[in-house]
C-alpha cells in the first residue's frame, strides 16, 4: 500500500542541492519560482552529465528514497547509480517528497549547458539558492514538446515574461 508522499518541491531541491547537484530547474515548477501561478505536481529538472554530477545527483536520489514511476503500478525501486542515469534522457521518479522529473535534454533545448546560460538563481528557501530555467526558455521548451498540458501553461508564462520585459523597455540606458 504506498500512498503518493504529499508533494513539497523545495524539500527536493534542498536534497540536491545539499548534494551539490548542477542542474537548472525547468517546467511549471520553473514557472512557479518566478511567481507565476501555475498547477504542478513535481519538479522538473535538467542535470548536468559530467560522471562528478551524476555520482552527486545519485546521492541525493539515494537520500530521496527515489523510485521510478510506473503508470498504475507500484514505484520501481532506483539503484543509486550515476551509469543507470547516464543511460536514459528523461527519469519520471517519485520520491518522500512527491515526484521528480529529471531531462538531461528538454525539448527545444540543448540540455544543461544550453539552459544555465540564461538561468537565474532563485532564492526557494532561506540559505538555498538554486539555477532556474528563465522563461523564455521554459516557454521555448513548452512550445516544443507541444502536449496539451505544455500549450495551456504558455499563456501565462508569454503573460509573466510579458510583464517582466516591460520595465526594461522604458528605461533609456543611454
Amino acid at each position: 500500500m504506498s500512498q503518493q508522499p504529499e508533494f513539497d518541491g523545495n524539500a527536493i531541491l534542498a536534497v540536491l542541492a545539499r548534494h551539490n547537484v548542477a542542474c537548472v530547474v525547468i517546467g511549471n515548477y520553473a514557472g512557479l519560482l518566478h511567481g507565476v501561478d501555475l498547477a504542478t505536481e513535481d519538479v522538473d529538472i535538467t542535470p548536468a552529465t559530467t560522471g562528478e554530477n551524476l555520482e552527486r545527483l545519485a546521492a541525493a536520489l539515494a537520500e530521496l528514497d527515489a523510485a521510478i514511476r510506473v503508470p498504475n503500478e507500484p514505484p520501481i525501486p532506483l539503484p543509486a547509480d550515476s551509469r543507470l542515469l547516464a543511460k536514459a534522457e528523461i527519469w519520471n521518479l517519485t520520491t518522500r517528497y512527491g515526484n521528480l522529473d529529471l531531462t538531461t535534454r528538454p525539448s527545444g533545448t540543448n540540455g544543461y549547458e544550453d539552459l544555465r546560460r540564461n538561468a537565474e538563481p532563485q532564492l526557494v528557501i532561506s540559505g538555498l539558492r538554486i539555477d532556474v530555467a528563465s522563461l523564455q526558455d521554459v516557454i521555448r521548451s513548452k512550445t516544443a514538446a507541444g502536449r496539451a498540458k505544455d500549450l495551456a501553461a504558455l499563456p501565462q508564462l508569454r503573460a509573466a515574461l510579458e510583464g517582466q520585459e516591460k520595465p526594461a523597455r522604458g528605461r533609456d540606458d543611454s
